[in-house]
């Protein structure tokens, strides 16, 4: 086949030459079509150019994908309209005098906002505008409070309706319904697991997150409760709503999708920030943000096509599973490489390029599908917060310059062993993720 070397050393090759272009910097979707081509011609010959046409058009053929571009407009919407700040407000009154109080309304808001958009730079970027300055009048511990608004910011990949989970479901063969449904104990426990450390952690040192000061506190108790309601109920309603009708399978997740979006448009325009310039901003930013996910999509799967037609991910798979190491050994290695590639890469080709190279020998090794991805899902959600590449520390800096950036990366690193102690219990416990699809019938 040129050169006298096997199609599996070619694959190994054009790895290399993958990983040696992401880290020089070249735009890895361009760069994954131009491999997939040079590298699919010296190992099989003009058979690539059918192959590239053959995955870029059954990509684009997949119903589930069209869901993507309708959850970023609905996250993007809400996001626009300032939602969530009338929310987070009127959970800071409530809360008033509570110990670790801010801790608690960061928490609440960003699981709500979790669920609204799965951007983690959105969700940290609006936590950090609405939470930094009243932490930073109220004297709150700067480590404490910055790792909490990054750590709530990442739960965006997790909690559904999670744009990652839409575009890991067609690659492990496993319905986006049931993901959704997997990642919801997961992603509630690892929320639960935030606020009991922040609040513990208050409990012992009360310094940590004094109650509010006296002049921020709004007296009139039935007014602060209207507030909460008026905060609460519409956003909660709409992605309820949305996500309740695809897991209770009312929905395709397209149709859902299409709902959402919908209902965020309806409620913007109910809260009197809808106009053109807000329909129009809004989506310019879901169209940059769809292409680059659905390209990538597309020239990963050809990419990962033509290594796969190369005979590379049998021949690693086989020669792991001769080393005849522990599964759950085997597993830990999986989990760390993919944590460690998620510090120089996005999710997208994580996703996109690791996962399917894996999906083989997961499959050897007899552990379940559902279960493998939500694994995925939290590592990948931890390696937002790990030095050195972290960028939610960035986007946290960026819109609170107060914080130093090295106490925002003292703060993630307590809140990124917290995801860690999560991933194991998911690991020891399987059935906090594969408990709620069971009980769905999914």
């Amino acid at each position: 086949m040129g050169l006298n070397m096997s199609p599996e050393i070619i694959g190994l090759f054009m790895i290399l030459a993958m990983l040696v272009g992401i880290f020089i910097g070249y735009p890895i979707s361009f760069l994954l079509i131009f491999l997939g081509i040079a590298f699919g011609y010296w190992g099989f010959g003009e058979l690539v150019f059918y192959q590239m046409t053959l995955q870029f058009y059954s990509s684009m053929m997949e119903q589930t994908l069209s869901a993507v571009p309708l959850f970023v407009f609905m996250g993007i919407m809400m996001e626009q309209a300032n939602l969530m700040e009338r929310l987070f407000d009127s959970c800071q009154q409530l809360l008033a005098r509570t110990r670790g109080s801010l801790y608690l309304a960061v928490m609440f808001v960003a699981t709500i906002f979790a669920a609204a958009t799965g951007i983690v730079g959105a969700s940290v970027t609006i936590l950090g505008i609405m939470a930094g300055k009243s932490m930073i009048r109220s004297k709150y511990d700067v480590q404490l409070s910055a790792g909490l608004i990054a750590a709530g910011g990442t739960l965006g990949i997790l909690i559904p309706p999670s744009i990652m989970l839409v575009v890991m479901g067609p690659i492990l063969e496993v319905p986006v319904t049931t993901l959704f449904s997997a990642a919801v104990v997961p992603g509630l426990m690892l929320a639960a697991l935030f606020t009991l450390y922040a609040m513990v952690r208050c409990w012992i040192n009360p310094e940590l997150g004094p109650p509010l000061p006296q002049e921020m506190i709004v007296d009139d108790r039935k007014a602060v409760w209207a507030e909460f309601f008026r905060g609460l109920v519409p956003p909660a309603a709409l992605v309820l709503s949305a996500l309740g009708s695809i897991m209770f399978g009312l929905a395709t997740p397209t149709e859902g999708a299409a709902c959402g979006a919908l209902g965020a448009v309806l409620l913007t325009a109910s809260y009197g920030k809808f106009n053109f310039s807000v329909l129009k901003e809004s989506l310019v930013k879901t169209l940059q943000i769809s292409v680059l996910i659905l390209f990538l999509v597309g020239a990963s799967n050809f990419f990962g096509a033509v290594f796969a037609r190369l005979g590379t991910p049998t021949m690693i798979t086989e020669w792991l599973l001769s080393l005849e190491m522990n599964p759950y050994l085997l597993l830990t290695i999986v989990m760390i490489g993919i944590f460690l590639l998620a510090w120089p890469l996005e999710w997208v080709p994580i996703v996109l390029i690791v996962v399917p190279f894996l999906i083989p020998l997961v499959t050897k090794l007899g552990f379940d599908m559902t279960w493998f991805g939500i694994m995925v899902a939290v590592c990948l959600q931890t390696a937002w917060l790990s030095p050195p590449v972290a960028m939610s520390a960035y986007f946290l800096k960026g819109v609170v310059p107060e914080w130093d950036l090295g106490d925002i990366y003292k703060g993630m690193m307590q809140f990124m062993v917290l995801q860690l102690i999560g991933l194991l219990l998911i690991a020891i416990f399987p059935d906090i993720a594969l408990w709620l699809p069971r009980f769905l019938g999914e």
